[in-house]
């Protein structure tokens, strides 16, 4: 008994004397106890090749006492980046938990300045048939915000369970052959979205995106994702004017459809474009609405 309450005593001291007598698994195990660790789970089918994250993508942690209001700095943990290996994130400095209730908010895609957490800034890509080049995301990724809660944290061993959303909305345009059309649909055609505003403000405490009222409309190109549908994220906003709206390019010739549409938060948008030989006579179908994109 004295030997082992000797062995504790030494380690808490860190004294070089009796340090070597503590295994790196009691020095680990004693740590790992007080340390929050995160279970991230990705909302269903954000990208085409997987639905979960990928190797070396990260997210922002903000960590809050449960009695006070997030704010930009002062919270228990601002902004904590997490980095995910391929198997579990990881944070470059550690989280500790305290004798306290937490609610803890988190955001992707990461940006290391947050100017506020009432009106944060964010804006789609214009063009979203980018790819990823090294750490930068491609343009369809990098306009995907997501974001996820979870409200009275304890110290505990078990992973703190972030269920993350999609913050945007979706729209698929899917090209279908019309009786007069003649030979195959190509499947490299363009296909634009018109007339959207395409900055928002969002509210990290409650993840509300709201579009920005003063905001520029621009024309977005989507996604070409194969078997003739093309995606795009689009900030939730209502067009209650007919406008152009979605524009198909192929083999030089333009097919438009012009609507009203509202884009809701965290819902996938199918809008079915029945291709005609005339570019005048364009058939249209929208379809359902799907949470969380699935």
């Amino acid at each position: 008994m004295k030997k082992i309450k000797i062995s504790i005593h030494a380690c808490f001291l860190g004294t070089l004397l009796f340090l070597g007598a503590c295994s790196s698994e009691e020095l680990s195990s004693e740590a790992d106890a007080n340390v929050m660790t995160f279970e991230i789970v990705h909302p269903a089918e954000s990208r085409v090749t997987t639905t979960k994250f990928e190797n070396a993508d990260k997210i922002g942690v903000f960590v809050t006492g449960s009695t006070e209001p997030l704010q930009v700095s002062g919270n228990y943990v601002n902004n904590a980046l997490l980095t995910y290996n391929g198997t579990a994130w990881k944070s470059a400095t550690p989280v500790y938990y305290n004798n306290g209730t937490y609610h803890v908010y988190a955001y992707y895609p990461y940006t290391t300045t947050i100017s506020s957490v009432d009106d944060y800034p964010f804006e789609v890509s214009l063009d979203q048939t980018t790819a990823k080049n090294g750490s930068t995301l491609g343009g369809y990724e990098a306009s995907d915000f997501l974001w996820a809660t979870k409200k009275g944290v304890t110290a505990s061993a078990s992973p703190v369970a972030l269920q993350f959303a999609h913050r945007m909305s979706k729209v698929v345009v899917r090209l279908v052959k019309g009786d007069d059309y003649d030979g195959e649909i190509p499947t490299d055609a363009t296909v634009y979205i018109h007339n959207t505003v395409t900055s928002s403000t969002i509210a990290l405490e409650a993840g509300v995106a709201t579009v920005n009222p003063y905001g520029k409309k621009n024309t977005l190109k989507a996604r070409n994702e194969g078997n003739l549908r093309y995606s795009a994220i689009v900030v939730p906003q209502r067009l209650n004017n007919r406008l152009p709206l979605i524009e198909v390019v192929m083999k030089g010739v333009s097919y438009m459809m012009e609507s009203t549409f509202v884009f809701k938060t965290g819902m996938q948008h199918t809008v079915s474009l029945v291709i005609s030989k005339n570019p005048e006579q364009v058939k249209i179908e929208i379809g359902g609405e799907i949470e969380n994109w699935n």
